[in-house]
């Protein structure tokens, strides 16, 4: 099932690729299946490498949380919040953290 957002199924993604194939300009088959000229490129460049697995649907949820905050910080304010029933404005300053 693709993401409730797309504008292409896999099915309408393998068209694409099939009337790229067929000699036409990627930029011709973007705008007659109203999509950007960029995503069409996007597609048939996934299909090059990845093959009918590269039309597939993917998620959309980033692959890292490059901001998350550390097991053993996290483990603290549980504690704090268990033990001494605070809130983030007493925690944060305890910990020399944000509150929010």
């Amino acid at each position: 099932m693709s993401h409730r957002n797309a504008r292409l199924t896999v099915h309408g993604r393998r068209i694409l690729i099939e009337r790229v194939l067929s000699g036409r300009p990627v930029t011709h088959v973007a705008a007659e299946m109203g999509i950007s000229r960029a995503t069409g490129h996007k597609w048939v460049a996934r299909w090059r490498a990845e093959g009918d697995a590269g039309l597939a649907d993917r998620p959309s949820r980033p692959h890292t949380t490059p901001h998350r905050t550390p097991a053993a910080v996290e483990a603290r304010v549980c504690e704090l919040r268990r033990t001494r029933k605070l809130g983030p404005a007493r925690i944060g300053p305890i910990l020399g953290l944000p509150a929010s």
